[in-house]
């Protein structure tokens, strides 16, 4: 498990010592250089002060030079090139160098080198470069050395400060788990530092759907025991009345009433098991592209031989163009069965239901028109409801189909319009976003 305190630890040691190794390069360099130009001034005016005390010429003279005097090195050329002077006898230096500053390498490494002529002689100053890394070296040494014995009590430091700074996090950690199904109160955001404002309204967003889903789950549980308990109450009330029949007649009439109530509570747990798989949390599926009026033509063939048997003229308007939409295919096609279903079972005998599907200014939209009594403009909002059944509604239905049809519209961000139609019944219009250009 990944650990911010130890990451920003890591980083932020990582940082400083990567920017104090650059400041100690920086500080070397620089010393270098102010330690070439002083060094190099140094050699000039060594060559200026000898330049008075030129030797004559004659054997070579050698003095007796202090072994620990070794950052410079002096000598002296004749006119005919004859070494007159030589400061450091056992170092061998290059035989009379360029006039002015020169480096130049010898099998003792590189020399910094200047020679300047007088009169006749030509006398050379030379020093040896290892002399002024080591000085630089030393500079920048002295720079870094109080940083990197630092960074142990910087390390320390820094796990306390994050340490602390990472406080507000324990403190929402311990909130979150207080919560619980039955308390789900927002997180407070007082006191909680800017850069933790975004993580708790998040919770809070969170929190706050969570809560509605359960309240819809126990309202679902609610509904759907009490929505029920009164088929299976009529079930065992006609299994009943079939023991007690004392006739074939008597006991094919309760058996028959036996079957049609099966049917309808069969029909109410299927239309719950739908509903429930299309709540959010119900198993998500991927999107693809949907083509309504493919989609439109499945539907009719599904319930073709219903309308013929009901004698109803089911058909469907044909589309201006492609229309497509963004969507769960078997999803949709509960919506658009749903509201096939419900025109069939309250259009009378020889009425029309008729599809369409296009798409206008507002985009996509699936509409079923049907001749049936309609559905009064006071009642409209509430035939979303779960359960919800008109009091003159006499079909077989269970008051779920359009929820189930409102469920699935609002999970694809579209909108169930309830009119009045032109064939004298109901209009149900299915009106889904506009698409959004790639």
């Amino acid at each position: 498990m990944k650990s911010i305190r130890r990451q920003l630890l890591i980083a932020l040691l990582s940082a400083i010592m990567l920017t104090t190794l650059l400041g100690a390069l920086v500080t070397y360099r620089t010393a270098r250089a102010e330690a070439n130009a002083l060094f190099d001034y140094q050699l000039r005016q060594l060559a200026l002060s000898l330049r008075d005390h030129a030797l004559q010429k004659g054997p070579r003279h050698e003095f007796g030079i202090d072994e620990d005097a070794q950052d410079f090195s002096i000598q002296i050329w004749g006119p005919d090139g004859t070494q007159i002077y030589l400061s450091h006898p056992r170092q061998e230096l290059p035989h009379q160098a360029p006039i002015g500053f020169a480096t130049v390498n010898t099998d003792r490494g590189e020399w910094r080198v200047f020679g300047m002529q007088q009169g006749s002689q030509m006398i050379q100053v030379a020093q040896p470069m290892q002399v002024r890394d080591h000085l630089a070296l030393a500079a920048a040494w002295r720079t870094v050395a109080p940083f990197l014995l630092m960074l142990p009590l910087l390390g320390v430091l820094i796990w306390i400060v994050v340490g602390r700074g990472l406080r507000p996090l324990d403190a929402v950690a311990r909130a979150v788990t207080t919560r619980n199904a039955v308390a789900l109160d927002p997180l407070p955001e007082n006191r909680v530092p800017v850069e933790v404002v975004p993580l708790v309204r998040a919770l809070n967003d969170l929190l706050v759907r969570l809560k509605r889903a359960l309240e819809a789950q126990r309202e679902f549980i609610a509904d759907a025991a009490h929505e029920l308990r009164t088929p299976l109450t009529a079930l065992t009330l006609q299994v009943q009345l079939a023991e007690r029949a004392d006739d074939a007649v008597s006991r094919a009439d309760a058996f028959a009433e036996l079957k049609g109530g099966l049917q309808r509570a069969t029909h109410s747990v299927q239309q719950l098991l739908t509903l429930a798989r299309q709540e959010p949390g119900g198993g998500e599926r991927p999107l693809a592209e949907v083509n309504l009026a493919e989609l439109v033509a499945q539907v009719i063939a599904d319930h073709l031989l219903l309308a013929e048997a009901r004698q109803i003229d089911l058909g469907a308007t044909p589309s201006a163009g492609e229309c497509v939409v963004k969507g769960e295919h078997d999803a949709l096609r509960i919506l658009v069965s749903n509201l096939v279903s419900n025109a069939l079972s309250y259009t009378p005998p020889g009425g029309t239901v008729d599809l369409a599907t296009g798409q206008d200014e507002g985009g996509p939209f699936i509409q079923v028109c049907d001749s049936g009594p309609g559905i009064p403009l006071e009642d409209r909002k509430r035939v979303f409801d779960r359960f919800y059944r008109r009091g003159q509604a006499n079909g077989p239905g269970s008051g779920l189909g359009l929820a189930i049809v409102k469920t699935i519209a609002d999970r694809h961000q579209a909108r169930v319009v309830l009119d009045d139609s032109r064939l004298g019944g109901l209009r149900a219009r299915v009106e889904f976003p506009p698409a959004v250009p790639p």
